[in-house]
C-alpha cells in the first residue's frame, strides 16, 4: 500500500499583466512510499517517473492556460463582455493628455500618451502652445460647450452609459448630453457624410476586446482642456478590453498626417460607477456658460 513521504517540486510561474509582476507559484507534492520495492534504485525510479509525468503535463497545458478568455467577467447573451453600465476615468487626461504641472483649476497629472510626447508636426506643435495660452475662452467643450468628439469624451470628468446589444452599442455621456451609436452589424462607414462632433463609428470584436474604428470627426475639437488638437484627418482606433466585472482597460491609437508626425497611442482604466442608484445626471453646460456671461440663464420654462 501506498504511503505518503516527503518530496515535492515547486515550480514559479511569471505573467505581466497592466503593468504589474505577478508570480503564481504552481506547487505540488509527490509522495510515494518505498515499501513496495526491493531496492533503492527502484524507489527512486518510481519517485522520477511521477514527478516527470506531473512536470510535462503541466508545461503541455501553459498553451491552452495562456489562451483562455479572461474569467470572472460579466457576459451578454452572445457570449461577448457585457458592457452594460456606468463607466468614467479617475485621472486628468481631460486637462492634459501629457504629463503636467498642477494650476488654478488645474490638478497635476501624468500624462496618459505612449512614449510621453504627443509627436507633432513643427507647425501644429506652435498652433498647440497658442491653443494653450487661450484655453479658458477658447476651449470648444468647457468654453462653448461643444460636444467633446472622440477620444475626449472617453476621460471628460464625467460618467458616461454603455448600452449594449449585438448589433448595436450606445454610449451616452453626461457632459453636453452627448451620444454616439457605435455599429456593430458589420456595416462600414459612410461615404459622403460630412463631419460629426462625435465623429462615425464602426466596431467589431477581437476576441473579448471591443474595437471602434472612428472617422468623420470634427476638426474643431480638442482632445483635451490643454490645447492638444488635430484636423478633419483624423482617424481614431479604440479598444475596449474587460479585465475584470469592474474594470475596462481603454486604449485608443490616434492617426492624423496633418498634424502628427506618426500615429500615437493613449491609455487608461475605466472604473464601473458604483453608488447605489447611480445614473446619468444632466449637465447643463450652455445655461451654465449663459449665466456665467450675461447673468441672465433660466431653466426651460422658468418665469
Amino acid at each position: 500500500m501506498l504511503k505518503f513521504l516527503g518530496f515535492g517540486l515547486r515550480t514559479r510561474v511569471y505573467e505581466k499583466r497592466a503593468g504589474k509582476q505577478k508570480s503564481l507559484y504552481l506547487c505540488f507534492a509527490v509522495k510515494l512510499a518505498c515499501s513496495g520495492h526491493k531496492s533503492y534504485d527502484g524507489c527512486h525510479m518510481s519517485k522520477r517517473a511521477v514527478v516527470l509525468f506531473a512536470f510535462w503535463t503541466f508545461l503541455l497545458a501553459l498553451p491552452a492556460l495562456a489562451q483562455a478568455p479572461a474569467r470572472g467577467i460579466p457576459r451578454a447573451a452572445d457570449g461577448k463582455p457585457d458592457f452594460n453600465g456606468l463607466w468614467q476615468v479617475l485621472g486628468t487626461a481631460a486637462w492634459d493628455l501629457e504629463d503636467h504641472n498642477g494650476s488654478l483649476r488645474m490638478p497635476a497629472g501624468q500624462g496618459v500618451v505612449e512614449g510621453g510626447a504627443i509627436p507633432y508636426q513643427a507647425s501644429a506643435l506652435a498652433k498647440k502652445r497658442e491653443n494653450f495660452q487661450t484655453r479658458d475662452i477658447n476651449d470648444p467643450a468647457e468654453a462653448a460647450c461643444y460636444m467633446p468628439g472622440i477620444p475626449r469624451a472617453t476621460y471628460m470628468p464625467f460618467p458616461f452609459e454603455i448600452i449594449q446589444n449585438p448589433k448595436l452599442i450606445t454610449m451616452s455621456y453626461e457632459f453636453g448630453h452627448a451620444r454616439r451609436s457605435i455599429f456593430t452589424d458589420g456595416t462600414p462607414h459612410p461615404d459622403g457624410f460630412p463631419d460629426f462632433w462625435m465623429g462615425d463609428s464602426r466596431g467589431r470584436w477581437e476576441g473579448d476586446t471591443l474595437v471602434v474604428d472612428v472617422t468623420n470627426l470634427d476638426d474643431r475639437t480638442w482632445l483635451d482642456h490643454a490645447g492638444n488638437h488635430h484636423s478633419d484627418a483624423l482617424h481614431v482606433v479604440e479598444r475596449y478590453t474587460m479585465t475584470d466585472p469592474d474594470h475596462i482597460l481603454y486604449e485608443a491609437t490616434l492617426e492624423d498626417s496633418k498634424v502628427f508626425t506618426r500615429p500615437w497611442k493613449i491609455s487608461m482604466p475605466l472604473y464601473r460607477r458604483m453608488e447605489k442608484n447611480v445614473k446619468i445626471l444632466e449637465y447643463e453646460c450652455v445655461q451654465y456658460i449663459q449665466e456665467q456671461k450675461y447673468g441672465n440663464a433660466k431653466p426651460v420654462g422658468a418665469k
